[in-house]
């Protein structure tokens, strides 16, 4: 029989991180936004009560969290500043292909390194020439000797510039496409290494997002995460396993956009009542449940998938794909119930619509979503 209740220790992480969100992250959030400045002593606080790289396990120094858990910490988190809450789970996306391929030795050094102090590491795939179209990676990975040397550039990495450590793929053969690509952890102080721009963004402003050089890189063989044909695949593993967490993220700005919305309806009035009377404005403001309702429960049944083991490339872009473009549209909709005021930077919902853009870009556009649906589905009649 199918069970949607929470169990009472997700109830308790739930209460948890609803009650940092609001004591932590929402009093901050506007001034991070405008002065671009993450808040380091919330994070360092998030990372003492066991919110940010959650999916460690217990073994390596982590909580050992189920990814159930984690898009429930994430859609707290979110609630609050989507970039915040960007960077603080980015390590998520980092350690999640130690955790498909990663060896022993790997685990335990890198895992570690994220569990005994508060550090980023970063997760670096995207390139000028080679964002959709992830097989077309250009950064070059030659063999010399016993190591390897990678050149190239990777650009809109997010906490690239303060990450310690970065999963970096890098390519044999660019003739190859996907045969070619192989998967390195590259440690931020390796010669070669350097951090470039600084991107000036439209929304999630408090969150760093970088281009990352990487010039003659010497890599040792124990840094090897994946051999060549193996990279591209990895990485797709990982999104399976974190384009859920997108969901989450757009969930936990929907619900926000939504009450925010709710509480000004109620408040201002037109034509000598409040605007939560007139039927246009209740239809929006029922559309933002309906879509924050059904994103919840994809993102849920994407992660259950994960926990359990089972096939999730479908549902989990479901999840990213519906609740990126369901989370656009009620930001976009919590600025029009605002009217005037939702155009201004007093209220919150202008920031709320700047930082939902992104969430129908990274880590696969809502366009690239639909192809592996389709993928999916028509392989399943084949």
């Amino acid at each position: 029989m199918l069970n949607f209740d929470l169990t009472p220790e997700q109830k308790t992480l739930v209460e948890e991180t609803r009650r940092f969100t609001r004591e932590r992250i929402i009093p901050v959030a506007a001034e991070a936004d405008r002065t671009h400045e993450f808040p380091m002593d919330v994070f360092k606080e998030a990372w003492e009560l066991g919110f940010v790289g959650p999916n460690i396990p217990e073994e390596y120094g982590g909580a050992g969290m189920g990814e159930l858990d984690h898009v429930l910490l994430t859609e707290e988190l979110a609630f609050g500043c989507t970039g915040i809450q960007t960077s603080m789970t980015a390590n998520v996306l980092a350690a999640t292909p130690i955790l498909v391929a990663g060896n022993d030795a790997q685990k335990k050094k890198y895992l570690g390194m994220l569990t005994s102090e508060p550090i980023f590491a970063a997760y670096a795939i995207t390139e000028p020439a080679a964002g959709s179209d992830a097989a077309g990676i250009q950064a070059r990975a030659k063999k010399d000797g016993n190591d390897w040397v990678i050149t190239g550039q990777k650009c809109y990495i997010t906490n690239a510039a303060w990450a310690s450590w970065y999963i970096v793929f890098a390519t044999v053969d660019p003739s190859l496409r996907h045969g070619g690509i192989m998967a390195f952890i590259v440690d931020r102080d390796m010669p070669g290494v350097s951090v470039g721009k600084t991107e000036d963004k439209l929304g999630q402003r408090a969150s760093n997002t970088a281009v990352v050089n990487l010039d003659d890189v010497r890599i040792p063989p124990q840094n090897v995460l994946a051999e060549a044909g193996h990279g591209f695949k990895l990485a797709m593993q990982t999104f399976d396993r974190t384009r859920p967490d997108i969901g989450a993220g757009a969930c936990g700005l929907m619900r926000r956009a939504m009450e925010e919305s709710i509480a000004y309806a109620l408040e201002r009035k037109t034509f000598g009542v409040p605007i939560a009377e007139h039927q246009m404005v209740q239809a929006m403001i029922a559309e933002m449940g309906i879509k924050y309702e059904a994103t919840r429960l994809l993102v849920h049944k994407a992660a259950w998938q994960i926990d359990n083991g089972g096939r999730n490339s479908l549902v989990a872009s479901y999840s990213k794909a519906f609740g990126a473009d369901s989370a656009m549209q009620v930001a976009t909709d919590a600025v029009q119930v605002f009217g005037g005021n939702g155009y201004i930077t007093e209220y919150p919902v202008e920031k709320l619509m700047r930082d939902a853009k992104i969430l129908q870009i990274y880590e696969g556009t809502s366009q690239i979503q639909r192809m592996v649906i389709a993928k999916n589905l028509f392989a399943g009649v084949r």
